[in-house]
């Protein structure tokens, strides 16, 4: 008999009967050590989105400015104590709807006019934060009058 070994008897050995390795394989071995240490974290900020940041856009609306800018500041201190990013508030050109009616309902007389006037204050700040540090900030009690209007979209 011959000294040099079959490739069935080094298959049953424990080795390989190929000396080159397969790529597939050394691809499996390359994803498997670039993982991240903890994959239940990694998978946290990948599908459930709760780690990312955001944009979010807060827009107040009122007929009274002085409850407009109490919620404004109570918005902003909230938003720098939990030490995120600010921008704003910035105040958007207030809206004057008027309307010009005759005092008289049956048109005789002197003409005598009514002026009337709504004003509308809007404010906008924006937010860099996830989105659960968000509900915690606006659960503060609004003043009546105030409208929020929360958007959010994702930084780029």
């Amino acid at each position: 008999r011959s000294l040099q070994a079959s490739p069935l008897s080094t298959a049953a050995c424990g080795q390989s009967a190929r000396p080159e390795a397969d790529p597939l394989e050394s691809n499996i071995m390359e994803a498997a050590a670039a993982a991240p240490a903890n994959p239940l974290k990694a998978k946290m900020m990948d599908e459930g989105g709760e780690m990312k940041v955001h944009r979010i856009r807060i827009t107040l609306t009122s007929r009274n400015v002085q409850n407009l800018e109490k919620v404004c500041n109570d918005l902003i201190r909230g938003a720098k104590e939990k030490r995120l990013k600010v921008k704003g508030p910035v105040r958007l050109p207030t809206k004057h709807l008027r309307i010009t009616t005759r005092k008289s309902p049956c048109g005789e007389g002197t003409n005598t006019w009514d002026r009337f006037e709504m004003r509308i204050h809007k404010r906008l700040i924006d937010l860099h934060s996830p989105s659960e540090i968000v509900k915690q900030i606006t659960s503060i009690s609004i003043e009546p009058g105030v409208d929020v209007e929360v958007t959010i979209a994702d930084v780029e």
